[in-house]
């Protein structure tokens, strides 16, 4: 399938009322909500590809981060977080969408992905969750964001979550795929069921010098594979990927990746001064803030059901699953579904006065 054609089939999968099914736990179905956007005759207001060719640059903690800022600087921001192993342009045609509605839009590139890099050669190449979400609240200090909508899928989705609980001040609201992905290393400690591990493969591989050098080695066929796996019925060309596949070449791409899953496992440490963060998550804390969780109906990466999770959000809360053969990369593969997420948990926020 030609990735016009399939942007085709996007755009009539999120017609109307978006190809959601609202689960049982949701509140509200999202063919009422009253800021829906509209399809026909209203393009984005900046072509997807153009709208990504500038980006901006600003040290931020550790990092000098490179994203993409779009939309009225006044706007209410709204900070999109890319998952592994992806990058930046899983949003290329949602920003536009938020943008023309109003919004300020502000995509990172990730600690070890494209043009993201760190200010010193002696800083660890850490890649724990509480370091990523830290991340976060750093760019938005430099970017004098005191509030915002944070959005994002896998790693994305995870540091979305840290932030909501741990820094509820700061979140606007949420929209996560997958629910709620904060855990431990003592929770991972837990063997699964055999089908379970066998999804977790690569976490595996991961932990071996084999798989390091494999990684190193084959980033680009091995994200293809993951891509494949995670998003069976996402029908991406060659070109769509290998514009994602060029965050990779970063030089601390592969010390993150590995040094992420390796730290699930207890197989290293992570940095002292994040500790007391990650204590504070080995407790599961709950997320108050207003949040719409999402969901593909072909999500083929590991990812827990809804209800395991729904009574972690505690404000106003919505789960929304996407349908028409959507997997683990919603904001890429339905743009518009996960759009209107962002902009009816906006809503929700303004609700919740």
């Amino acid at each position: 399938m030609s990735r016009r054609t399939d942007q085709q089939r996007r755009r009539l999968l999120g017609a109307g009322a978006l190809g959601i099914a609202v689960a049982p736990l949701g509140l509200v179905n999202a063919a009422g909500a009253q800021t829906a956007i509209e399809d026909v005759g209203k393009p984005p207001a900046i072509p997807p590809d153009a709208s990504f060719a500038h980006l901006h640059r600003v040290r931020a903690g550790m990092l000098e981060v490179a994203y993409v800022d779009m939309g009225p600087k006044n706007g209410p921001p709204a900070i999109l977080l890319h998952g592994w192993p992806y990058d930046i342009h899983s949003y290329a045609e949602v920003a536009p969408i938020l943008a023309s509605e109003g919004y300020r839009v502000i995509v990172p590139y990730l600690r070890g992905y494209g043009a993201t890099r760190f200010l010193s050669g002696d800083t660890p190449r850490n890649g724990q969750p509480a370091a990523l979400a830290d991340d976060v609240i750093q760019l938005m200090d430099a970017l004098k964001i005191e509030k915002a909508v944070i959005a994002g899928y896998d790693w994305g989705g995870r540091s979305a979550g840290i932030v909501a609980a741990l820094w509820p001040e700061r979140v606007k609201a949420l929209v996560a795929v997958s629910g709620y992905l904060i855990g431990s290393q003592k929770a991972a400690q837990a063997p699964l069921a055999p089908e379970a591990e066998l999804q977790w493969w690569y976490q595996f591989y991961f932990a071996t010098e084999r798989g390091r050098a494999g990684y190193a080695k084959n980033r680009h066929d091995f994200a293809r594979l993951i891509w494949r796996l995670a998003s069976p019925k996402w029908n991406f060309d060659d070109a769509t990927f290998d514009r994602s596949a060029a965050a990779f070449e970063n030089p601390d791409h592969v010390d993150i990746v590995i040094h992420n899953y390796r730290w699930r496992l207890s197989l290293v440490e992570g940095e002292a001064k994040y500790d007391e963060l990650e204590q504070r998550l080995a407790q599961l804390p709950p997320i108050p803030v207003p949040t719409i969780t999402l969901e593909g109906d072909a999500n083929g990466a590991p990812h827990p059901q809804p209800e395991s999770y729904a009574r972690r959000f505690t404000g106003k809360y919505q789960h929304r699953l996407l349908t028409g053969g959507i997997g683990h990369n919603p904001p890429q593969e339905d743009p518009r579904a996960f759009a209107q997420a962002v902009i009816d948990a906006e809503r929700l926020s303004r609700e919740s006065g």
